[in-house]
């Protein structure tokens, strides 16, 4: 199983056979994996993934049969499981997607500069260079529905069902009743029985933690004895309902302990501090972050007003001042020095506000620069590197901080 961003490139790149998963299912490894199910009257795919990504699976795929392609079922709409449609398409072949997936598409295509942008600050150190700029063609879905969808295709039952607590709206999953079968998507993120990311520091919409319970329970409900999920296999009905219980309690747990904590008249930043899983709860933290999901639930109910200052309601924020501010305590070498101090008594966070305010006036200031290494240093050092968009960021900000002092 892949345990971080670059496992899950590595094991998507170079030329590779498609993997049977028996039953006729065969997966071909990507960023997020594409499905191939055969049958005598055609095969259907479940998800094509990135555009990159689409003639190594094609051909992967051309390996293992040589039946028509019938049918494309997207489980989300996010780039990783939609770029590939194009080159997958042809006259005859059904796509089918949730009914929101045009909204979630839209939203993706309209923000792309936007998303591109932040996916190469955030990733660039791990993903070669690549160029997110590009928008290939935009899928057209041939069937859509609202709630299920049921279907035979030579002689395969298949079923989808929407799961709305994805990462995305237009969620849903593969049920093949007869084999007692179910593709999952990124339902649970990219990683299965990990702290869900209800918020992704890639950018994306808030994911309800209540619409995510639901879903898992409508899965919980099939009770399936393989759970193939975006990146991988799991098999046995008693250990697929365990990992996906124990994802669906710790998330009720942390969802009643935010709410419980906001009636109780406790702040987010308290929340996000003092709000943790329970032994028999926890769950790796690889793709989400306890604190991230206090921060969503939240912000989920009750938005960005924290009633923390009136001026949170205004758009001149607090580095409107950090100029003003820097001059009156005697200059940037004030802050500087604060930092450092902070720094040597192991508060990379304190440390970090002071450097933000020198470099947003002076941003070569050597001085900030090496400070806010070494800050960025005790944050990675701490976290112990378990979750990969906290490194990867963390690096990248490093990378960064490195790149800008002067020579």
């Amino acid at each position: 199983m892949a345990h971080s961003l670059s496992d899950v490139i590595r094991e998507g790149e170079g030329a590779q056979d498609a993997v049977s998963l028996g039953d006729g299912i065969y997966m071909s490894k990507g960023i997020a994996n594409s499905y191939l199910l055969t049958t005598g009257e055609g095969d259907l795919i479940v998800n094509t993934g990135l555009h990159t990504e689409a003639l190594e699976t094609k051909a992967r795929f051309g390996r293992v049969s040589n039946g028509p392609l019938r049918v494309i079922v997207f489980t989300q709409g996010h780039p990783d499981h939609v770029g590939g449609w194009s080159q997958f398409d042809a006259p005859g072949v059904v796509t089918i997607a949730q009914a929101n997936h045009p909204d979630v598409r839209e939203y993706w295509r309209g923000l792309h500069p936007f998303y591109a942008a932040r996916i190469a600050k955030l990733w660039g150190l791990y993903m070669n260079n690549a160029d997110w700029s590009y928008l290939p063609p935009e899928p057209v879905l041939t069937t859509t529905f609202l709630d299920s969808h049921d279907f035979t295709l030579g002689g395969r039952r298949v079923e989808l069902h929407s799961t709305p607590g994805g990462e995305a709206a237009d969620a849903l999953v593969v049920w093949l009743p007869d084999e007692r079968i179910v593709f999952t998507g990124n339902l649970m993120g990219p990683l299965f029985g990990h702290v869900p990311n209800l918020y992704t520091i890639r950018g994306d919409k808030y994911r309800s933690a209540i619409a995510f319970i639901h879903s898992l329970d409508r899965v919980i409900g099939l009770a399936p004895e393989t759970l193939i999920t975006g990146h991988e296999v799991v098999r046995g009905a008693e250990e697929v309902r365990r990992r996906m219980t124990g994802v669906r309690d710790a998330t009720q747990y942390l969802r009643a302990r935010v709410i419980e904590g906001m009636n109780a008249g406790a702040g987010l930043w308290t929340l996000m501090d003092q709000v943790r899983l329970p032994p028999e709860l926890a769950l790796p933290q690889v793709h989400g972050k306890v604190p991230w999901i206090v921060r969503a639930i939240w912000e989920e109910h009750v938005g960005w007003f924290r009633y923390e200052s009136t001026t949170e309601l205004y758009p001149v924020p607090p580095s409107a001042i950090w100029g003003e501010l820097t001059e009156l305590v005697g200059g940037a070498g004030a802050l500087v020095a604060a930092a450092r101090a902070h720094v040597g008594k192991g508060q990379p966070l304190q440390a970090l506000h002071f450097t933000d305010m020198v470099l947003a006036r002076q941003p070569a200031d050597a001085g900030a620069l090496r400070v806010r290494l070494a800050a960025l240093q005790q944050l990675l050092d701490t976290s112990g590197r378990e979750n990969f968009s906290e490194t990867a960021w963390l690096e990248s900000e490093m990378r960064r901080a490195e790149e800008a002092i002067p020579s």
